[in-house]
């Protein structure tokens, strides 16, 4: 009966008014609010913790969330752009919106790049000397003063920041390009559509292998050489599947969210609803592939050049977050996805796509906190270990607001796409 109520009320024409509902307005003003809120909790935070150590940690994780969103929208857009298919009718604008909200992800960036002498062990010690005089002073252990020495060429604050500006503008050529050919598609004939589909895909093919190069090394940069002792040839890829996976569930949310009036209430049907969640489970299931791998070959190698990275974040507690990391990002939405029914219910896949944003977040924790000497096996209780919570939950509230702004820009459909006359067609009718 739902399918017959659906298809009976599914309109064949798209309203006049293809813009975003005045609703945005508000989950713009509610996501500032909390934006404000959680900042000077931060604030009291910090202050009550006595120091920003944590401040700052906490500032990197919310960088590469809103990083993952950004970048990761961008990269999730050239594989629709290549890939084709319904679920870009239904995406594309959400994406493009979230690939231009990198100026204010590249704003996050300057912050940890002013501050990056108290989050990089290499930044501490940028010269030969310098990592001879702590190795003498006991602030560092010989196999610390090897590493810095060794990949002094790459870890150094000059190199830190140049491959970082220009990763940023690389991405920002892309933004810049995909998004200007999207709007001038629009305003063009529907008889030149595969003309820009084919010059979309020789952009975007491309693309996608700059994307990874250039990503890795964010990911390498930001987070990997925190602990400059270690290393893993997977770990950009760890990184690219992760975005995917956060990319995917808060594109869900917008189109859902956006479906409760036109033009998504036209334009969504149940089916591509129960494709994007089909399509989220498949990063479900690479994401716990790709980590567990990396897990399975450095633990049963067990060489001491790799292995302490893990022990560092399994001992004194931290085998209680990684239990925890495990369940949240696996287990939880692996066992919801797997029901045809929640992925064809639109409160509870938001609700699912809302849980994995938090689970990518609380890895993303289990990622970073432990690369610091007062919390590697030593997971305790600090006013510090709380600002992971606050401070991420500004900046990614902050960077909601800025993505409202640019929802709000552009039509929500672009009205010369192949599919949209399929997508506008009711669902078939069963009994």
């Amino acid at each position: 009966m739902a399918h017959e109520t659906h298809a009976a009320t599914h309109a064949r024409t798209l309203p006049a008014d293809l813009g975003a509902p005045s609703f945005v307005d508000s989950w713009k003003t509610r996501a500032v609010l909390v934006g404000v809120i959680f900042s000077v909790i931060a604030a009291l935070l910090a202050f009550a913790d006595g120091s920003i150590d944590h401040f700052l940690r906490a500032w990197v994780l919310g960088l590469m969330l809103t990083f993952g969103f950004a970048v990761g929208g961008l990269a999730l857009l050239m594989v629709q752009y290549v890939s084709g298919g319904k679920w870009g009718l239904l995406l594309r604008r959400p994406l493009e919106a979230m690939s231009r909200t990198l100026p204010l992800v590249f704003v996050y960036w300057v912050v940890s790049a002013i501050f990056m002498k108290k989050l990089y062990l290499w930044a501490l010690y940028p010269t030969a000397s310098d990592t001879t005089a702590a190795l003498k002073a006991g602030l560092i252990n010989e196999i610390q003063a090897h590493c810095l020495d060794f990949k002094r060429p790459m870890l150094n604050p000059v190199t830190y920041v140049w491959v970082s500006l220009l990763c940023f503008a690389i991405w920002a050529f892309y933004t810049w390009r995909l998004n200007s050919l999207g709007i001038q598609r629009d305003s063009d004939s529907p008889a030149n559509t595969p003309v820009w589909i084919k010059k979309l895909e020789n952009i975007s093919g491309p693309g996608i292998v700059v994307y990874s190069l250039t990503m890795t090394a964010g990911a390498i940069y930001w987070v990997m050489s925190m602990d400059p002792t270690w290393y893993s040839s997977v770990y950009g890829f760890l990184f690219l599947v992760g975005q995917g996976y956060q990319v995917l569930a808060f594109s869900i949310i917008v189109a859902l969210s956006l479906s409760k009036n036109e033009p998504f209430k036209t334009l969504l049907r149940q089916t591509e609803q129960h494709d994007l969640g089909k399509f989220t489970f498949a990063f479900v299931m690479l994401n716990i592939y790709i980590a567990f791998g990396q897990f399975l070959i450095i633990w049963s190698g067990n060489l001491p050049d790799e292995i302490p990275w893990y022990l560092d974040r399994i001992r004194g507690h931290w085998g209680i977050i990684i239990t925890l990391d495990f369940i949240f990002h696996w287990v939880i939405p692996f066992s919801l996805l797997l029901s045809r029914d929640i992925k064809r219910n639109k409160k509870r896949l938001i609700r699912v796509c809302q849980w994995m944003i938090f689970a990518k977040a609380f890895d993303l924790f289990w990622l970073i906190e432990p690369n610091y000497k007062d919390a590697a096996r030593n997971l305790h209780f600090s006013w510090g270990i709380l600002e992971y919570t606050a401070v991420p939950i500004a900046m990614t509230a902050f960077w909601v607001a800025f993505f409202c702004t640019r929802l709000k820009t552009r039509p929500l459909v672009q009205t010369n796409d192949p599919h949209l006359a399929e997508i506008l067609e009711p669902e078939h009718v069963h009994a």
